[in-house]
């Protein structure tokens, strides 16, 4: 099973309500040579508070919890100075408001609590090593089923537009065909690229934009209305 670089354990912390849950997590996970429990919490606000004491590299977040749900812990530990803790939510069914509102704050992406054990360990070495664990795809379902219903803000929507203005004419086609869902081949074909000069685009808009993963370019292209809900 192939460790971090480094060969130092990733450091996971679980949050979630139920002791039953963060125990059958724990199991799994502490049966991993690459992978270590190092805490567990019951609320939302244990989880900021432990992410700030234990350095987690990974915090598996349930979203529906007492005191402070996932949602304002994810934005707060995304937030949080000296840290590079990256949260995984976790949620019983993808179209989920609060998943949503969970990207939006900063997530790396969510997982099914009902997933395997391959793909939630799979999910956990994705995002530790930066990557997104949410499809573009289903970020996009995410957003069409629930960006109309969302309190317009003008103020976030102007701000998202402005930013981007750092692009290039084709910087902004393909976070446009990123937003679609399509895949860095499917770009590569639609846009007669290569695919490795779309990868070279992508590493450029997240850079120029701040941003973390594709999930992130997604909302953002959504925001700033490149790309609009299907009715």
């Amino acid at each position: 099973m192939t460790q971090t670089p480094t060969g130092t354990p990733i450091r996971l912390l679980l949050a979630d309500d139920q002791a039953m849950v963060r125990a059958g997590f724990r199991m799994v996970l502490d049966a991993q040579p690459d992978m270590t429990v190092v805490g567990e919490a019951s609320t939302g606000a244990e989880a900021v508070d432990l992410t700030g004491t234990l350095a987690p590299d990974v915090v598996l977040m349930d979203i529906r919890m007492p005191v402070m749900d996932g949602v304002e812990a994810t934005r707060q530990i995304s937030a949080m100075d000296g840290t590079s803790a990256r949260v995984l939510v976790l949620t019983t069914f993808d179209l989920d408001e609060y998943v949503y509102a969970a990207l939006q704050a900063g997530a790396g992406g969510f997982l099914l609590k009902d997933a395997g054990p391959a793909e939630l360990l799979a999910a956990i070495r994705a995002v530790h090593s930066g990557e997104s664990v949410v499809a573009p795809s289903a970020t996009r379902r995410l957003l069409e089923r629930f960006l109309p219903s969302l309190p317009k803000d003008c103020a976030a929507h102007q701000a998202a537009e402005k930013r981007l203005d750092a692009l290039t004419e084709r910087e902004r086609e393909v976070l446009t065909e990123v937003a679609h869902g399509l895949t860095n081949g499917e770009i590569a074909g639609k846009l007669y690229l290569a695919e490795a000069t779309v990868k070279t685009h992508i590493g450029h808009i997240l850079a120029k934009l701040d941003l973390r993963d594709r999930v992130q370019m997604v909302v953002l292209a959504y925001d700033a209305g490149l790309v609009r809900p299907q009715p």
